[in-house]
């Protein structure tokens, strides 16, 4: 079955259920007309600029160039692992450790992947390289994001009680323990629950996305299943690396609880 192709034309009716929305969002007062009507716009032109890129990138097939804009993918995602959080380390703490979190767990994650399950060749064709460091950036970023937001916010609510568990002769890690378990839970609950649901509540974006391009269902069954392994397996580690390191950089080196660290952001 051929793949039919959309027109601007196309994109414009259905620009029109936003527009509906955010007309509704403005007579309802919940204060997310502006946002909704700036996040589509986001979406648009990011979206087509990256449709550009790899056009380029599909011409060339150049590592340098793959690893360029993996970098930059690397360092947006970074960013939005520290934006998103309510109390954030101060300085370049959050920033970094976003960041390493993300490069630790996706790109390991990406590079077994590419090597050894996929077999690509080249292992860096940008056809498989991109778009799977794309969906493990954006679903690692949120459960990095989620996990440290839980931690730092809860760690402020609940300082009297670690500071009395330390008084008592605790340790800093076993002080915080309890916290950060439940913020590594916070960081992986969502993309269990997407793989939990998988075929049953919903069809995943890449199967959808594949199945109306024409691939057989089987097909894009089986690459579902392997993302969805990456994403979770990158999840989970890069939430429990950025958590484990979060919790530790609360403390200074004799073990005093330093929530002088964080600060509230200015939203």
């Amino acid at each position: 079955m051929a793949l039919i192709t959309l027109t601007p034309w196309d994109l414009s009716l259905a620009a029109l259920l936003i527009v509906a929305l955010a007309v509704l969002s403005f007579q309802m007062q919940l204060g997310l007309s502006r946002s909704i009507l700036i996040a589509a716009l986001r979406t648009v032109i990011q979206l087509m600029l990256i449709g550009l890129v790899l056009k380029f990138l599909f011409n060339t097939t150049h590592p340098g160039w793959i690893v360029l804009v993996s970098v930059m993918m690397l360092l947006a995602a970074g960013r939005e692992v520290m934006v998103r959080q309510q109390r954030r380390f101060s300085g370049t703490r959050s920033f970094m450790l976003g960041t390493l979190s993300l490069f630790i767990s996706t790109v390991v994650v990406t590079l077994l992947v590419l090597t050894v399950v996929i077999s690509a060749d080249p292992w860096y064709s940008p056809q498989y390289a991109i778009p799977l460091l794309g969906m493990l950036f954006g679903n690692t970023m949120n459960g990095i994001a989620l996990g440290l937001d839980r931690l730092t916010q809860t760690a402020w609510q609940q300082r009297d009680v670690i500071e009395a568990r330390l008084i008592l002769g605790q340790t800093s890690q076993q002080s915080i323990s309890d916290i950060r378990r439940e913020s590594i839970r916070s960081g992986m609950i969502p993309i269990i629950n997407a793989m939990a649901v998988a075929g049953i509540v919903s069809l995943p974006g890449v199967m959808t996305g594949q199945i109306l391009a024409g691939a057989a269902p089987m097909d894009a069954v089986n690459y579902q299943i392997l993302i969805m392994f990456m994403v979770t397996a990158g999840t989970g580690f890069g939430t429990i690396f950025a958590v484990t390191m979060g919790a530790r950089h609360l403390f200074d080196d004799r073990e005093r609880l330093r929530l002088d660290r964080l600060h509230k952001a200015i939203v």
